[in-house]
């Protein structure tokens, strides 16, 4: 991964996903953003290893988009069954 992404610039961290959600995933911070684009803009698309990398830049809501829905959906349970509401999923 250093070799691949450090052609690009200075970087200051690289974290790879170790749980079955996060396999084949990683994260590269660089020191710079220009960098960033920099490897973002060449390195999407290229080939490792009969794999192509799909570059993109973090969106921290996207990321926790999800998170948010499934946490929405809990506290709406709780609030139903707080007050005796029955839905025709809960019947």
């Amino acid at each position: 991964m250093y070799d691949i992404f450090g052609k690009y610039g200075a970087i200051r961290q690289i974290r790879v996903g170790n749980t079955p959600e996060t396999k084949g995933t990683a994260f590269v911070v660089y020191e710079d953003i220009f960098d960033a684009k920099n490897a973002c803009d060449h390195l999407s698309g290229f080939n490792v290893c009969n794999r192509y990398l799909v570059v993109l830049y973090y969106q921290s809501l996207r990321a926790f988009k999800k998170t948010d829905t499934e946490k929405k959906k809990q506290e709406l349970d709780q609030m139903k069954s707080k007050y005796g509401l029955a839905t025709p999923e809960n019947k």
